[in-house]
């Protein structure tokens, strides 16, 4: 199982970005579809705090959305907070 979970909608262009900045390290993550599953959109929505999609966790550790997952890599701590979850 991947470290990185990212909660999703198929048409959510915020999601788009966030899965495009995974995949462009690399980064192997599990991607939980809410649109289609009301019990999983409560799931996200019960452990997050929010109703809004992408919601990223890397570890135990809840990032937020897209921007806050953009804000790590221009702050230059995404990469370390990745590296963590491998050791």
């Amino acid at each position: 199982m991947s470290d990185v979970t990212i909660y999703t909608t198929r048409f959510c262009p915020y999601c788009v970005r966030a899965k495009h900045l995974l995949d462009s390290k690399d980064v192997a993550y599990r991607e939980i579809p809410v649109d289609r599953d009301a019990g999983q959109r409560q799931h996200m929505m019960k452990k997050s705090g929010r109703r809004t999609v992408p919601q990223i966790w890397i570890g135990e550790k809840h990032i937020g959305g897209c921007d806050e997952l953009y804000g790590l890599e221009r702050a230059d701590k995404l990469d370390k907070l990745l590296k963590q979850q491998k050791s």
